[in-house]
Parts: structure tokens; sequence; C-alpha cells
């Protein structure tokens, strides 16, 4: 098997369930009989429940791009069935899974508050430790201070997990980027040495052909019998040569158009930690390389806000072509919105691209409703 094909973030919640199957073990193999009554068992084993059911939900979509205010309520169940299962069998195995805990953290909340969480939670032991029987208030901050050292160890290989997940997607979205990016200035590249054939043809081949045309007219009233007959054949050549070459420059100038289709797929196929519903005309053309580059820069800001700033999951993308000969962009997504929307660097240059060409942008967002784009760029011809 190779090893590049594990699913690590799958492989980070299997380990967590180990180690919380494994939690039961020594207390089911000796279960303390002095205050052991049954209700104090059952306490344990419904505490040791709720910690599995809470760990296997929070952990369901582990790595996927998710509101993190939404696990707050489950870690506050996780971490306080942690603080019952030590208190009700006056031992350190409830604080073992404050290692799952830290394990999961930098995957579920940002980089402080996880931080906070994990000191509180190891805090929040030293009073249950103090009533355990021959513990004092020093023994139960020395052992709280061994369980942080224990968790922060890790928490920190976690966060590094998580950091070069994420530095592995940066770098897979930029890819893509530039693989689109690359696509289009192949297209540019294409349509110009297209351009520039046509040019050729019709300024050199063209006005040549016309030239010798002009000379077998004369040609033909200069000459009788035979040689007539051929002067008059090679002048009806020339004008079919002629003929030819302006179809085959309408052809070159026909077809100059750039097709942005693929470029703007590749952008979508490099993001995979966010769903992106693209649709397109069957053909999606634009013959000016201006509007081509502005419309493959909007597409990938409107992906980056997605993924960066909404903590979306879901990104609708469609272009189409309205009945005032403009393209219009509608881009919807299901991240978290707000209310007062501040707009960076990326929004004002998209909002500037536009402008210059003769487009307009109109934004609407409100909390928890997701972030709506809708942009309209004016084309003077469009092949759809």
């Amino acid at each position: 098997m190779n090893f590049q094909s594990i699913n690590h973030i799958q492989l980070l919640r299997y380990a967590g369930l180990y180690t919380y199957v494994w939690v039961c073990i020594p207390w089911l193999w000796n279960i303390p009989e002095d205050e052991g009554t049954t209700a104090v068992h059952l306490a344990w084993v419904v505490s040791y429940l709720t910690f599995g059911v809470a760990y296997w939900a929070i952990t369901r979509d582990l790595g996927k791009r998710q509101p993190w205010q939404l696990k707050v309520p489950l870690l506050v169940i996780m971490t306080s069935m942690t603080m019952a299962l030590s208190y009700f069998s006056h031992s350190g195995l409830g604080s073992v899974l404050m290692l799952v805990i830290a394990g999961v953290l930098p995957w579920l909340l940002p980089f402080w508050p996880s931080v906070v969480w994990l000191i509180v939670q190891n805090l929040a032991l030293i009073p249950i430790m103090k009533s355990q029987p021959d513990y004092g208030w020093l023994d139960a901050l020395i052992q709280s201070g061994v369980y942080l050292g224990y968790t922060g160890f890790a928490f920190i290989t976690s966060l590094v997990a998580r950091q070069q997940a994420d530095s592995r997607e940066e770098f897979r979205r930029l890819n893509s980027e530039l693989r689109a990016t690359r696509k289009l200035l192949a297209e540019s590249s294409r349509i110009a040495e297209r351009m520039r054939i046509s040019r050729e043809l019709h300024d050199l081949v063209g006005h040549h052909l016309t030239a010798l045309s002009l000379n077998l007219e004369v040609a033909s009233h200069l000459v009788s019998g035979g040689a007539q007959e051929h002067v008059r054949q090679a002048q009806s050549v020339a004008k079919l040569l002629l003929s030819d070459v302006r179809e085959v420059v309408s052809q070159l100038r026909d077809g100059d158009a750039i097709d942005l289709t693929e470029a703007l797929r590749t952008i979508v196929e490099g993001v995979p930690a966010l769903a992106i519903h693209l649709e397109l005309p069957p053909r999606f053309a634009v013959d000016d390389p201006r509007r081509a580059q502005v419309l493959l820069r909007c597409a990938q800001e409107i992906i980056t806000n997605a993924v960066r700033h909404a903590d979306a999951r879901n990104l609708w993308l469609r272009f189409e072509h309205t009945a005032e000969k403009e393209l219009a962009i509608h881009a919807r997504d299901d991240g978290l919105g707000a209310d007062m929307l501040k707009q960076g660097n990326g929004l004002v240059g998209m909002r500037e691209r536009l402008a210059q060409l003769g487009g307009r942008l109109n934004i609407i967002t409100a909390k928890g409703q997701g972030f709506t784009l809708e942009a309209w760029l004016p084309l003077e011809t469009t092949d759809l």
C-alpha cells in the first residue's frame, strides 16, 4: 500500500477512537469497590458513551471547511465528560481522553481559541484531582502540568499536520490558477498567431494575386489567338486563388475567440476542499483577450473568497450571456456571510477590472446567509 494514498485525516480520527476504546479497559478490569455504587458506575458508563458519541459526531467531517462555532457545543460535551470520567473513576483515565481532544482541536478551532481551550481544560482538572484521596493542591497542580505537557505535544503535532495540509491545499489552488493562466496565455498566443497569418495572407499574398490578376487582364487585351486563351486561363486561376485566400482569411478571423472552458475547469479542479458547481455554455469563448483575463481573474477571486473568508462548503458559479449583450457571472456560497462587509484588495481589484471595461459588480451578503456576487461585463462580440 502506498503511504501517500492513505487519508491522514481519517487515520487521525481512528487513532483517537482507538485510544477512546482502550480507556475503558483498565476501569472494567478493576472496578473500584469502595465507592462503587451502581449509580456511580452508571454515571461513569454514561459519561464514557457520551464522549464517544460526541467524538464520532465532531470528527465526521474532520478536515472539511465548516463554521467552527458549530463544533463548540460538542467540544464542551467532550471536555465535560473527561472531567466526569476522572471524577467518578478517581483516576486519570478520563484525562487520557484530553489527548484525543488535543489531537483534533487544531482541525476544529482557530489557533488562539484552541490554545485557550487546551489550557483551560487542563486547569479544570486541578479541583477534580484535589478531590481524590491523598492528593493536595500541589500534587494536583503538578499532575495537571504533566497532562498539559502530554496534551500540548499532541496538539502541536496535530497543528503541524493541519498547517501542512493547508499548505498543500493552497499549493494545489495556486497551481490550478497557474495552469489556468497558462491555458489562457496559450489561447491568446494561438489567436495572435492566427491574426498574424491572416494579415500576412491578406496583405502579401492577396495583394500580389490582385496585382497578378490585373496584369493578366491587361495582357488579355494585348494578345490574340491561342496566347489569349492561355492568358485568360491564367487569369481564371489567379481569381480562384484570390477567392481561396480571402476565404481562408475569413475562416482564420472567424475562429479567433479565446476559449475559456478549459481554463475555468482547471481552476475548479484545483480546490478539493470546496465543492464548486460550475455552469458554463457549451462553448464559452470571448473575442477580447483583456475581457478573457478579467473573467478568469474574477473567477479566481470568487473561489479564493469562498475558501479563505467565507468558510463555505459549496460554491455555485454560473456564467451566462444576457439579452443586453453582456456576460453575467452569478456566484453564491453557503458560507458564514456577514452583516457588515469590508471589501478587501481582492474585491476592490475585481470591481476596478470590471469598471475599466464598462462592467459592474453587485455583492449581497448577510450573517448566516452566505455570500452572493453578481457581475456583468459588456462584450462587443461573443461566441457562445
